[in-house]
């Protein structure tokens, strides 16, 4: 059996990864920031020795833009000294590691989709300490899994929910229809990481499901799968209701996954309606 410590295991990957994970074939060891500090070094090394884990998976990150704009050194302890934390962890159990990253660790400002061979250029705080996090689990360990996606959803607070809330109240909504990524659901992310876990194709991945759309397509698509007849206006990003000071073109090319040809992300609509039946069943 396979022993996989979750890290941020109450986020919304955390959460995915815990219900697709076979529970006869791996032991779960869930943390979160209650349970365990990840900034806190001894902390991190005394439960990583105690408790030896083949694979650590980090799920935990300060993933609101806004309050990284805010506070930089905080970002900077939980998504880079974090990473660097259970990387040293890693390397002296010998454990795999997967580090979560994000689209911001690019710029933005390209045409096309940004592959895994592309220069990075954040331009956020928020996706300069996801890089900071990343050049860490280079540093200290060799098997590791760099796992870029982006838009994700699932449970908690997202822009699906976010956008099926507002709907709720009534409220018209202003919707950027000037960004652009590729929406990813939280379960079919939590897929690839237990798929790659079991290998040795170490490296750094991109991981988004199939297609792109604008924000405001994706919150039309949406609300046609709730029957929700809310009212939406395309608007340029300063003017929109939803989404902070993002990348405008986060989109990212599969481009290793597609090459090494081990793992197909389904298609972006397909994801969403079963993301939606689930939740409307639910």
């Amino acid at each position: 059996m396979l022993k996989v410590w979750i890290v941020g295991s109450e986020g919304q990957i955390g959460e995915a990864i815990n219900e697709v994970l076979n529970p006869l074939e791996i032991e779960a060891l869930n943390t979160d920031k209650n349970e365990l500090d990840i900034t806190e070094t001894d902390e991190v090394l005394r439960f990583g020795e105690i408790n030896r884990p083949d694979v650590i998976i980090n799920c935990a990150a300060l993933t609101d833009v806004e309050l990284c704009e805010k506070e930089p050194e905080h970002a900077f302890r939980v998504n880079a000294l974090g990473a660097r934390n259970l990387s040293i962890v890693a390397r002296k159990t010998g454990a795999k590691m997967v580090q979560l990253s994000t689209d911001d660790v690019f710029d933005g400002l390209g045409k096309k989709p940004y592959t895994e061979f592309d220069d990075t250029n954040p331009i956020t705080v928020y996706g300069k300490s996801k890089l900071a996090g990343e050049k860490y689990v280079k540093e200290f360990t060799h098997k590791h899994f760099i796992i870029r996606s982006n838009w994700v959803y699932g449970t908690g607070n997202n822009f699906v929910n976010r956008v099926l809330a507002s709907a709720d109240e009534g409220q018209a909504l202003s919707v950027a229809e000037d960004q652009y990524g590729s929406p990813t659901s939280a379960r079919d992310l939590a897929r690839i990481i237990l798929y790659l876990i079991r290998t040795n194709e170490y490296g750094t991945y991109h991981a988004t499901c199939m297609g792109v759309c604008s924000r405001y397509e994706f919150a039309k698509e949406v609300l046609r799968l709730s029957g929700k007849k809310e009212q939406l206006n395309p608007v340029p990003t300063p003017q929109s209701d939803l989404s902070s000071a993002r990348p405008a073109y986060a989109v990212l090319d599969n481009f290793i996954l597609r090459i090494i040809d081990v793992y197909d992300m389904p298609d972006w609509k397909e994801s969403l309606a079963e993301f939606m039946k689930e939740r409307m069943e639910g």
